[in-house]
């Protein structure tokens, strides 16, 4: 069986203010154009599929088209998909009943009742059955109702326990979904930049792989980098385009994975996905990075570094004439870092005005006008008074 494996789509998310709807609409047409191609058998979708818990209108309308684009697809192609952190059960599951009609399967929450269990879908090829388990992102409080306040302790305790009570039959072909922050003993996955605001490290929120290592395949969302964590069955697709700078080196893509027969090794390929305007870093002088400037890269989402030990005169005016989308300008000089290294070295307390003004004499090499004295004395008013 052929399996596309896909995640952490984040439909909605912005970098840096700049919306990402355009890029978004171009991504996941070059998915749905990649099954077409290699015509999966199953396409799993493992979590945050946006990336707020109250979506806009518009990323609504992005997913829509997605699975409107998948469903056309014939012969038919499953989706199956599962809420990540990000999610919002309640609204991912609108219209659950309906896509289930198209062959679009969501999962949204663990267990709530007694007498519930995982979402199952079981599909079948040349070799039998494979029981596909959908485990949405979950949380100890999510099922502690299930097994008393003492069983459930933590992350790692709670999936644990969801799939002991499964009673799976692994002498069959089984493949779970999962949205959770694996790790494997003492090693950690790696984590990139726009992880970190959601990922407790070495926290209670780890699960170890021991408890999802009988699977024969479990495919994982949360993290952005494409990775496998305690074996190569045991995998996280990464996003389908970079969503911070720090993804910067990412090879995004499908995870394509093809199971034979029990038992049998399993073959992995990755198909590449391309942004149409790509993210990364340019570092130099303010004359090396316009020269750099070229009309396929001047409208990539970028971060400026610049190295110039002279003053420069509003570069990043200079470079919104080169660079359509950049995200930040940093000034990296020997001079600069001398200045910053003596401002911290001990000293007289500065009252905060006199400390701005004497930031902002090192960052621009000119002194504060008037006019921005008159604003900061406003500010540092309203947070005094906002103390008291």
């Amino acid at each position: 069986m052929k399996i596309f494996h896909i995640s952490d789509l984040h439909i909605g998310k912005q970098l840096h203010y700049y919306s990402l709807s355009e890029e978004q609409r171009y991504i996941l047409s070059r998915i749905a154009d990649k099954a077409e191609e290699y015509r999966p058998d199953v396409i799993l979708i493992a979590g945050d599929i946006y990336d707020k818990s109250v979506p806009s209108g518009e990323a609504y309308e992005i997913f829509d088209e997605f699975l409107n684009h998948l469903a056309d697809i014939r012969p038919s192609i499953p989706v199956l998909i599962i809420a990540g952190n990000h999610d919002n059960a309640k609204r991912l599951k609108y219209a659950g009943a309906f896509l289930e009609r198209q062959n679009i399967y969501i999962s949204v929450l663990p267990p709530q009742e007694k007498n519930e269990f995982l979402k199952r879908i079981v599909l079948t090829d040349e070799y039998g059955e494979i029981n596909f388990y959908l485990l949405p992102f979950t949380k100890p409080g999510y099922v502690r109702q299930l097994f008393g306040d003492s069983e459930i302790q933590d992350y790692n305790g709670a999936v644990k326990a969801l799939i002991g009570r499964e009673r799976i039959d692994w002498s069959k072909r089984n493949v779970l979904l999962a949205h959770q922050f694996f790790v494997s003993g003492g090693q950690e996955p790696d984590k990139c930049g726009s992880e970190l605001n959601y990922i407790s490290v070495g926290g209670i929120d780890s699960v170890d792989v021991e408890c999802v290592r009988k699977f024969d395949y479990v495919a994982l969302g949360h993290l952005h980098g494409e990775q496998a964590i305690g074996g190569p069955h045991i995998r996280y697709s990464g996003t389908p385009m970079k969503y911070s700078v720090s993804e910067e080196k990412h090879v995004k893509g499908i995870t394509m994975v093809t199971l034979g027969a029990k038992g049998s090794e399993i073959e992995y390929e990755r198909i590449p996905l391309v942004m149409a305007r790509d993210v990364r870093r340019i570092e130099g002088t303010l004359e090396e990075v316009i020269a750099q400037a070229a009309e396929d890269n001047r409208d990539d989402y970028v971060s400026i570094t610049l190295t110039d030990e002279e003053s420069l005169y509003r570069p990043k005016d200079q470079l919104e004439e080169h660079y359509t989308r950049i995200l930040e300008v940093r000034l990296e000089n020997r001079n600069i870092r001398s200045r910053l290294s003596r401002m911290e070295e001990p000293g007289e307390h500065l009252e905060p005005l006199a400390a701005f003004a004497e930031f902002y004499q090192v960052m621009h090499d000119q002194p504060i006008s008037e006019k921005e004295i008159k604003v900061m004395t406003e500010i540092i008013s309203e947070l005094k008074n906002a103390r008291e």
